[in-house]
């Protein structure tokens, strides 16, 4: 008897497949029949959800993005945990790069294909709205409680996400690994002095991203 599901479950199952065999094969390596065996459906089915395989990635990264988002408020939002270990549990929930068991690397390099520019722009505007607002909360707690010192903490963060998202993208800028590290110190130099903290305080920042590399 042929099982029917609900459209759904079946998109999240060809997604959950498609990502497995993404981190395992690579995007590239992996081909629309891998993902259909993987699943168990005909190709009919297959393309009743996903016109091809770069629409299955460009839906891994929406949801994968949805995911991120949604774990990074919860964490903002958790005032039993104190605000410089909450501001960087935040930052790295949005790592699109430590998405490992979504293929995060190869999510990274297939947005930055020239015929997916528009995937691209899209995700830089998720980023630039919905990111923000969320570093916010931190940010006006820490203000609450004397550890920083801005009036404007919601464009402070929109300051800090916009120079992140365009400098270290690299299909914006070309950078070597000295210029990659030197603006990021200018960068936590300038920002800690934007939230009026003590030299050194934001030094985890640039220890993060080592990490992430």
């Amino acid at each position: 008897m042929r099982i029917v599901k609900e459209a759904n479950e079946r998109k999240n199952e060809i997604l959950d497949a498609a990502a497995a065999l993404f981190a395992q094969k690579g995007f590239d390596h992996t081909s629309t029949s891998e993902i259909m065996e993987a699943v168990g459906i005909a190709k009919g089915t297959l393309y009743h959800h996903f016109k091809s395989k770069e629409a299955i990635m460009d839906a891994i990264i929406e949801r994968q993005s949805e995911r991120m988002l949604a774990a990074a408020r919860k964490t903002a939002e958790d005032r039993s945990i104190p605000v410089p270990e909450r501001m960087l549990r935040v930052v790295m929930a949005l790592k699109l790069e430590g998405a490992q068991g979504e293929g995060g690397r190869d999510m990274i390099e297939h947005l930055h294909k020239p015929q997916n520019a528009l995937m691209h722009q899209k995700s830089k505007q998720i980023i630039m709205k919905e990111v923000p607002p969320i570093l916010a909360i931190v940010l006006q707690d820490g203000i609450e409680q004397g550890l920083f010192d801005s009036p404007y903490p919601l464009e402070c963060m929109e300051m800090s996400v916009a120079y992140l998202n365009t400098l270290l993208d690299d299909g914006i800028i070309e950078l070597t690994e000295e210029e990659r590290r030197g603006r990021i110190q200018a960068f936590i130099f300038h920002l800690e002095r934007l939230l009026g903290v003590e030299q050194g305080q934001f030094g985890f920042i640039e220890k993060m991203f080592e990490g992430g590399e």
